[in-house]
């Protein structure tokens, strides 16, 4: 991941994208024709594993940030189907959906930063592990819990109390399980997208 302006950029993400190992040729034909040939200011590349009971499944989260626009890639493993069966079959395909979102419509940037041992960071040191949720309004989640109240000995319902927030892309990068640089990297990205939706905001350029 880079996040400085530069011509190299989109060879940068293509060797991301090789590194991955993901269906890179997929990934990146998806991703030429959302980009459309703007210049690209920087880039995530996250690869996931899930464990399922029976399987194993990967998929790949791509963000890319240009001057005008948020583009988003998504790519999984697809069960299969035989029509005449009915039954899942071994022959493997994938889904591949891309979104692009103007900046100025990016509502908001949350990071949570988890850190071991607060009380020894050193500063520009890496986050244990980083969490990039990203919203522009398509998705909103609502969290539910009981109301309370003050009163200790009242078991009375006093119905339900709750938050609700955009969560359109969560991106979990671990220094764990995908090593320092990735949420390195994912840190910088972080802070390009937040200087880049801020100067959208205001009407700017960077």
């Amino acid at each position: 991941m880079s996040s400085t302006s530069s011509p190299d950029l989109s060879a940068d993400l293509r060797r991301q994208l090789d590194r991955a190992g993901y269906y890179p040729e997929l990934v990146a034909d998806v991703l030429d024709v959302a980009i459309a040939d703007e210049p690209v200011e920087a880039h995530l590349v996250h690869v996931e594993t899930t464990f399922a009971t029976s399987e194993v499944r990967r998929h790949v989260t791509v963000l890319v940030l240009t001057s005008s626009r948020l583009v988003l890639a998504h790519v999984d493993d697809h069960a299969s189907e035989d029509p005449d069966a009915g039954e899942q079959t071994a022959r493997s395909s994938a889904a591949a959906t891309t979104e692009a979102v103007p900046l100025a419509k990016v509502t908001s940037v949350v990071l949570t930063h988890m850190v071991d041992a607060p009380e020894k960071h050193v500063s520009g040191a890496a986050p244990t592990e980083l969490t990039l949720a990203i919203g522009w309004g398509a998705v909103s989640r609502i969290d539910l819990e009981p109301a309370q109240c003050p009163d200790p000995q009242c078991d009375a319902d006093h119905g339900l109390t709750g938050s609700m927030a955009n969560d359109d892309v969560l991106v979990r990068v671990s220094a764990q399980a995908e090593g320092v640089e990735a949420v390195r990297a994912a840190v910088a990205f972080a802070k390009a997208l937040s200087a880049a939706t801020g100067h959208a905001a205001h009407g700017g350029r960077r």
